[in-house]
């Protein structure tokens, strides 16, 4: 009977999902089933951090694809300098990249002749404005018809066949302009 006391407190009632019970120092590999154990709770949310997690990294990897593009359409709305564009991406994506990744990519779009720097000395110190030139223009226009035009291969050209195909939810970018649009925002 000594013996009850001193298993009441070393198990908890908290169960794996193979059916152990969680001791409080809960061994690294499952008796029952020689693998890792996980609670039934840590499995459910797993899941739904599973979900979340691919949700972000398609988002990250669409972010990385068309990053030059991106900041082709920022740039568009008005002239930035690199740490605004950091910031711009970061708010508008949730995607961090750090100057390592953009001030070389302003670097290659002023190469190509897409967008032009120039130094504003006017602030509290000097900074390198970039602004969008008529050929990053041309080359934005010439993204958003190829774009339009793989949508309306894939089906999803017309927004109103879009909604009634899911059921009234709409598909990322349902019509012609809304991909420029939505990375404007």
């Amino acid at each position: 009977m000594r013996f009850l006391p001193w298993l009441a407190w070393f198990v908890r009632r908290t169960e794996y999902a193979c059916g152990m019970y969680e001791p409080l120092y809960p061994p690294l590999v499952c008796i029952k089933t020689q693998d890792t154990c996980l609670t039934k709770q840590s499995v459910e949310q797993e899941r739904e951090t599973n979900m979340g997690n691919l949700q972000k990294e398609v988002q990250t990897k669409l972010a990385k694809g068309l990053l030059d593009l991106i900041i082709l359409q920022f740039l568009s709305g008005e002239p930035m300098h690199g740490y605004q564009v950091i910031t711009k991406i970061r708010r508008t994506f949730g995607v961090y990249f750090g100057p390592s990744t953009i001030y070389p990519m302003l670097a290659a779009l002023e190469k190509k002749g897409y967008v032009h720097s120039e130094w504003n000395m006017s602030s509290e110190r000097p900074r390198k404005i970039y602004k969008l030139t008529a050929e990053g223009q041309n080359m934005l226009n010439f993204t958003e018809n190829s774009l339009n035009l793989i949508c309306q291969k894939i089906g999803t050209s017309n927004a109103v066949k879009t909604e009634a195909a899911t059921g009234g939810a709409t598909l990322p970018f349902p019509n012609k302009s809304s991909f420029i649009s939505t990375i404007a925002k």
